[in-house]
């Protein structure tokens, strides 16, 4: 999750209706000062956004785990395989190996 990320989820949890774009984004700079508040949308607190994303960054980090489990899982492929194999044994020792390396915080 870039920054532009972090700052739009920020904005969206404190008011899911609100309508903005950011002004100069690029990937290398993006910047809570760039926000610009369309549609009579009530502008946010520079503050407000900023401890939210500290939020949102934080719970994006707690799912680290999920997302590298993700990536090693067995594929789909493999599941049915195992399934109409009736390997499930051999596929539950494969994503329990994944969990093990991967842990949930």
């Amino acid at each position: 999750m870039d920054k532009a990320d972090i700052i739009r989820q920020a904005i969206r949890e404190i008011n899911p209706t609100a309508k903005f774009i950011i002004r100069g984004e690029t990937p290398q700079t993006v910047a809570i000062d760039g926000v610009e508040w369309n549609n009579d949308t009530t502008p946010i607190a520079t503050a407000d956004i900023e401890a939210k994303m500290i939020e949102v960054q934080a719970a994006y980090d707690a799912q680290a785990y999920s997302r590298n489990r993700l990536t090693e899982y067995p594929a789909i492929q493999e599941c049915i395989h195992a399934i109409l194999d009736d390997d499930l044994d051999a596929l539950q020792v494969l994503r329990q190996a994944v969990k093990d390396k991967y842990p949930k915080p």
